[in-house]
């Protein structure tokens, strides 16, 4: 058993402890308090915390980095993205390992992936990286979602079987997936977490409304589009209910352009809104009302999304920008949404996501400044990978 002491322990789910000890016991943490004058590890001036949580981001699109460029649309963007991904036969495995590695070096211990391919399976089990692997179907013209599902279930049950890796099925979008096939992975992921794009975008919300607009366009480029499709002129929230798919397993991920009543029906359902800011600006989508989503009681999480449209994989800078989008925001909350409630929402809130004796003992020790008064202000503050540490793990 190995006693690590620091000036600062946070659990999560409970106040940080000053001059705090954690007890790590093989890979389970085996007891955490205040430091009782015992034998332990001082590790001097930092903060003790779980491993991070990335809640959604597409580890495949690593390859993608600096070359979508920011754009004035989501739609747009998104044609840019197929345009680039349509020159190459199969996704590059180096960049996502270095992504992974990426990952690792600022604290992250589960993530979210979305995933066409699969391409990130092996990677993640080689590097031992928590996941939830999201199977994302697309099919928004699909005659068969029966055959869809099949085909992605097939793909699942071929992978080498991990406790760390978790496969589900998922929509991309309400623009990009038929009522049907909705409805048929609503039935194919019972008890399993299931994410999907949603309220993104205006041009998204115009779409449900009236069936117009920059999503239809594209949906006619692409020569997907469903003649017969009616729009349901609601909210998307609204519309995913409609479709069995609202739960407390629901990762509804961005809503920048979620209203009351979106927000309303997530928090019934015990839902989670996973937000990623950064990308947001970066997509064209708009800067997400975050102090909303807070003030609304819907559980939060945090994601990067993929290299496509972020920088970096630092949640750390993640939350960065989410302190600056909701200043009024207790940054206990914000922690929080990186770490717990990443972990429940991806179904791994028994493991990670906070400092409990029987979870797994993935924790990082986070440098801190001298003079560091307020520690859960100074995490909001942007942390380098060269100030984390890993314990464990």
């Amino acid at each position: 058993m190995i006693r690590y002491r620091a000036a600062w322990v946070l659990p999560i789910a409970s106040q940080p402890i000053a001059g705090g000890v954690v007890s790590v016991d093989g890979d389970l943490i085996s007891g955490v308090g205040e430091y009782d004058g015992g034998a332990a590890r001082d590790l001097g001036n930092v903060a003790i915390l779980p491993g991070l949580v990335n809640a959604h981001t597409h580890l495949e699109l690593s390859w993608m980095r600096g070359q979508v460029p920011p754009s004035a649309s989501m739609p747009a963007w998104a044609a840019s993205l197929m345009t680039l991904r349509r020159t190459v036969v199969h996704e590059p495995p180096q960049p996502i390992v270095d992504a992974i590695a990426e990952a690792r070096s600022t604290g992250t211990s589960l993530v979210g992936d979305v995933t066409n391919t699969f391409a990130t399976y092996q990677p993640l089990l080689e590097n031992h990286l928590s996941a939830a692997l999201f199977r994302e179907l697309l099919g928004f013209r699909a005659p068969d979602p029966d055959a869809i599902i099949d085909a992605a279930a097939r793909q699942i049950a071929e992978l080498t079987p991990s406790a760390w890796l978790r496969p589900s099925i998922v929509p991309h979008a309400p623009y990009s997936v038929s009522p049907a096939l909705l409805r048929a992975i609503a039935r194919a992921s019972p008890g399993r977490p299931v994410s999907i794009h949603l309220g993104e975008s205006a041009q998204e919300i115009e779409f449900l409304q009236s069936g117009t607009g920059e999503w239809r366009a594209l949906l006619e480029s692409l020569g997907v589009w469903n003649p017969s499709w009616t729009p349901p002129a609601c909210g998307p929230v609204e519309y995913l209910e409609r479709q069995g798919l609202v739960s407390d397993r629901l990762l509804a991920v961005h809503g920048v352009r979620f209203g009351a009543d979106d927000l309303n029906r997530l928090r019934k359902a015990d839902a989670t809104l996973v937000t990623c800011p950064r990308s947001n600006r970066w997509t064209g989508a708009g800067e997400p009302p975050i102090e909303r989503f807070y003030a609304s009681g819907v559980r939060v999480a945090i994601g990067t999304d993929s290299l496509a449209s972020v920088e970096d994989l630092n949640v750390f800078t993640e939350m960065a920008e989410v302190r600056r989008l909701a200043p009024s925001v207790p940054a206990s909350q914000i922690l929080e949404s990186a770490t717990l409630a990443g972990a429940r929402a991806l179904g791994f809130d028994d493991e990670l996501g906070s400092i409990r004796p029987g979870k797994g003992a993935e924790l990082i020790a986070v440098r801190l400044p001298a003079g560091t008064r307020d520690v859960e202000e100074y995490l909001l503050s942007g942390v380098a990978p060269s100030d984390v540490t890993w314990l464990k793990g």
